[in-house]
């Protein structure tokens, strides 16, 4: 249709030649070939025309390709990040800790599963508290193997994941199954995901067994996370041709400690011992106390098969019911085990001190031991409780020593999370019977306090290059050169000041305070707050909001020191047997006291890396592992009523922790029949719009088990009764908020 001879208004040729361009955006145009396509033929639109392109180029619109030649501009913004679905099939994309998260709505996640590396196009907010977005590409993959339950039809399979956020089941052609059988449970690789298809293509690659059996749940989980729960036939072959034997020759290398007293203090079932101490009293009077560390790196040498491997693992994963090694049996629970009555290598860190703790010399080297006996951390504890039993005057010296070092480090701003950990008596066949709960006592503290000590030392034997070298304000990153004398630190940066004025706003409702802007002072003050809330009926939700206001602790070669330990240099020696970091630090100090060289920051750099994410998996299987224990302990307890804590609160439930046995389990909105409830998220609770009824997090209440499911490991609970007799008036109009679940 041609074009009327009228002229067009201005606005309305500039808003409709934009539109033009952007629908072809792919090409430039000249302004007689874009008059051609748009059907414009008087020579005052044309000229038109041609003002307008300009126009747009000048503010920005459009660009002049070539001389003539005017293409629109991309005006879509993108951005890459990490995709983290919801239950629901909803996802956010977390760009970077400065950018808000980017909410994707259903269905416009494209191919993208739990945790790839996606590249989105965000739109405009329009009035919406958060952005959103569409997934338009997937970068790179987390991974392609998934753990799920496989459902057969005569012709073809489905494999349902048991991660509750890969949103999507996997299509298995019938031959691609492997020989498993319906219900089994099995990994499944991705092989594609055709644009268009609702579910990705996969092939069964490992059977791990009946679904719901302790073994193959465990194996499951080590499957799930990408570990490995077996040593490569090679692997453990070249650990058997290791020469493990103590010689003559090696010993006269060595500082010899084995006359000195010596023992090491572990839980009663530990396998591998990789810390012992020694004390003996010195003719001035002063103490020397010995940290003697398994030498690993004796035995384990860069390049080598069992290097490679134990730098793959990076850390020993501690499951409900087993260790899965870092290193093969016969180094961890054999070789480098300091076992008792046995003559073993160390590397040890060896402190002069008086009476008061204060450290008058040190010493690192190689030395030889002999562990006289094996405590375990009840034998101890009873010692120290009763001043009797076997070496008391050693160990109640060593717990007087501990104490004042403690002490100190209380008083430098040293945070103390005292939190009990889950422990579950399992009978011969991995099933639950009970549960209990590891607490921290004065034998435990004993060895940490000893431990905190060795570590703060090597790390500023390593790190400081002069007496003006400590770091004055930890905000401030110590940057390393590339050069061969970076160093291995565990790091926990300091809070961000958001972060502790959300805490401070929070907890001052209950009459408590947390001090801002000063870094010792801060860490007093959470001292004081989680002393303060000892027993009281606050006391788990402000001891979990105190955690989360804490950064996460990671190895790398940039040091800001520990925040919550209080020191400005530190490190991992002290578990060289179950932790690849302290094995890079003890190659650092023996490349230190040799004068040699062991690698430089950017090699060392990607280890700590690694390191760093392996940690993470292997906590995330650790935690797994006991939630799968929770929820078959309650399995036979369908009905019965408990006292719990609200743990955590979303728009989506309610989470309750059970007092006497710490399952988890949540209560789903959909059940609160009794009322019509909002999420308030700033304030942690929700809030009932007819009866004002509050569920805050902390608030006692009192559950029944409504669901135990082994597959997704999940507890489901139903209220009974709220504790807390709290009551707000009726929300008209309540700011609802999205959050990642």
């Amino acid at each position: 249709m041609t074009r009327s001879k009228k002229k067009q208004p201005k606005r309305y040729l500039f808003e409709e030649v934009l539109a033009f361009l952007r629908h072809n955006n792919q090409k430039a145009f000249n302004y007689k070939q874009l008059g051609s396509a748009m059907e414009i033929e008087n020579e005052g639109d044309r000229f038109a025309l041609l003002e307008t392109l300009e126009e747009l180029k000048h503010q920005g619109f459009v660009t002049e390709k070539e001389i003539g030649k005017y293409q629109a501009k991309e005006n879509k913004i993108y951005e890459t990040g990490t995709i983290d679905f919801t239950t629901q099939g909803t996802a956010f994309v977390v760009i970077s800790p400065e950018l808000p998260d980017v909410f994707i709505p259903f269905r416009k996640t494209r191919d993208a599963l739990q945790g790839d590396l996606v590249k989105i196009e965000v739109q405009p907010q329009r009035g919406r508290a958060k952005p959103e977005g569409e997934v338009v590409e997937v970068i790179e993959r987390k991974k392609t193997k998934y753990v799920g339950t496989i459902q057969i039809n005569p012709k073809f399979a489905f494999v349902v994941p048991d991660y509750t956020k890969i949103h999507v089941d996997f299509f298995v052609p019938i031959h691609d199954i492997n020989g498993a059988k319906n219900g089994q449970k099995v990994l499944v690789e991705l092989t594609d995901w055709k644009k268009g298809s609702e579910n990705p293509n996969g092939k069964v690659i490992d059977v791990l067994g009946t679904a719901g059996e302790h073994e193959t749940e465990i194996n499951a989980i080590m499957a799930e996370f990408g570990l490995p729960m077996v040593f490569a036939p090679e692997v453990e072959a070249a650990a058997k041709k290791l020469a493990t034997e103590i010689t003559p020759e090696e010993i006269a290398r060595r500082r010899d400690f084995r006359k000195i007293t010596t023992f090491t203090i572990d839980p009663v079932d530990a396998k591998d011992f990789d810390d012992a101490l020694s004390l003996q009293k010195l003719e001035n009077g002063n103490w020397e106390v010995g940290v003697h560390i398994a030498d690993v790196t004796h035995y384990l040498k860069p390049g080598t098969i069992l290097d490679d491997e134990a730098v793959s693992r990076a850390t020993s994963v501690y499951l409900v019911d087993r260790c899965v090694p870092m290193l093969p049996e016969i180094l961890s629970n054999f070789a480098c085990s300091l076992r008792p009555q046995e003559e073993k290598y160390c590397f040890s860190a060896v402190f002069e001190m008086d009476d008061q703790a204060q450290i008058q010399n040190q010493w690192f080297g190689k030395t030889v031991i002999y562990s006289d006996h094996r405590f375990s951390y009840e034998e101890v504890q009873t010692i120290i409780e009763t001043e009797e039993g076997p070496f008391k005057e050693e160990i109640l010296t060593l717990d007087r020593l501990a104490k004042i070092l403690r002490a100190e480090r209380t008083s430098k701003g040293s945070i103390f999370f005292d939190k009990a950990e889950v422990k579950f008596q399992l009978d011969d066949k991995g099933v639950p019977t009970g549960v209990y709960f590891k607490t921290q006592k004065d034998a435990h503290k004993l060895i940490e306090d000893f431990m905190l000590l060795a570590n703060r030392k090597v790390a500023e034997f390593l790190g400081k290059k002069g007496k003006d070298d400590q770091p004055k304000n930890r905000d401030k990153k110590v940057k390393n050169e590339k050069g061969s004398d970076a160093v291995v630190y565990r790091i926990h940066d300091v809070p961000k000041d958001e972060k502790l004025f959300e805490l401070n706003n929070f907890v001052e409702r209950f009459g408590y305070s947390v001090a801002v802007g000063n870094k010792t002072k801060t860490a007093q003050s959470i001292n004081k707050l989680l002393q303060d809330v000892k027993n009281k009926k606050e006391q788990s939700m402000i001891e979990l909001l105190a955690v989360r206001s804490m950064p996460k602790a990671i190895y790398t070669t940039k040091n800001v020191g520990h925040y919550g330990l209080g020191f400005d240099y530190y490190t991992h020696f002290t578990s060289p047997i179950r932790r690849y970091p302290d094995v890079m630090v003890h190659r650092l100090l023996e490349a230190k006291l040799q004068h040699t060289h062991y690698l430089k920051a950017d090699e060392l750099e990607l280890l700590c890396k690694h390191s760093s994410e392996m940690e993470k998996l292997a906590s995330d299987a650790e935690r797994a592992s006991v939630k799968y224990k929770q929820v078959e302990f309650l399995e036979n307890k369908i009905g019965e009523e408990f006292d719990g804590v609200i743990s955590g609160v979303t728009e989506w439930g309610i989470f309750v922790e059970i007092i006497e046995n710490k399952c988890e389990g949540r209560v789903s909105m959909r059940d609160m029949k009794d009322d019509q409830y909002v999420f308030d998220e700033e304030n942690y609770r929700v809030v009932g719009r007819r009866t004002g009824r509050v569920y805050t997090l902390g608030d006692k209440v009192r559950i029944s088990v409504k669901r135990a499911d082994l597959i997704k490991k999940q507890l489901d609970f139903e209220f009974v009764s709220g504790i807390s007799s709290k009551q707000e008036p009726e929300i008209r109009n309540p700011k609802r908020y999205k959050k990642r679940k």
